[in-house]
């Protein structure tokens, strides 16, 4: 079972009731994200392997991991912003145990997500394991 935070991401997307719906909550929960300075849109924390620009700038402080993120595609940001909700916050041993293709499933992004994007998400979920991995 994931954190209560992207337990209750789950229960909106089981609430909305068409992809269309929570599409559109993807796109507003990037919205809604804190923006990434420019200075860390560098080399060193873009993210390979996503058709879009993607930024990751990850932080351990005191075990616990924290990242912040950024892209150049709507749909992109709002898939950051599902992944600091799955891992923000959380023990920095706790990383490698989150299972993030399984807890993604259940909002059903999956079978919605073109395969660029989903090899993008697989990406951005490994520069976060391997993140935390080397902490």
């Amino acid at each position: 079972m994931a954190n209560p935070d992207f337990e209750e991401l789950v229960e909106t997307f089981e609430f909305l009731d068409d992809w269309e719906d929570r599409y559109r909550h993807v796109i507003d929960m990037g919205k809604a994200m804190e923006p990434l300075e420019d200075a860390l849109r560098v080399p060193a924390t873009k993210v390979d392997g996503c058709a879009s620009q993607v930024w990751l700038v990850p932080q351990i402080k005191d075990d616990v991991f924290t990242f912040r993120g950024a892209s150049d595609a709507m749909i992109v940001q709002g898939l950051i912003a599902i992944l600091l909700t799955l891992y923000n916050d959380q023990p920095v041993a706790d990383i490698a145990r989150i299972d993030a293709p399984a807890e993604l499933a259940r909002l059903g992004l999956n079978d919605h997500l073109s395969a660029q994007r989903s090899n993008g998400l697989r990406a951005m979920v490994e520069r976060i394991r391997e993140t935390a991995a080397a902490a």
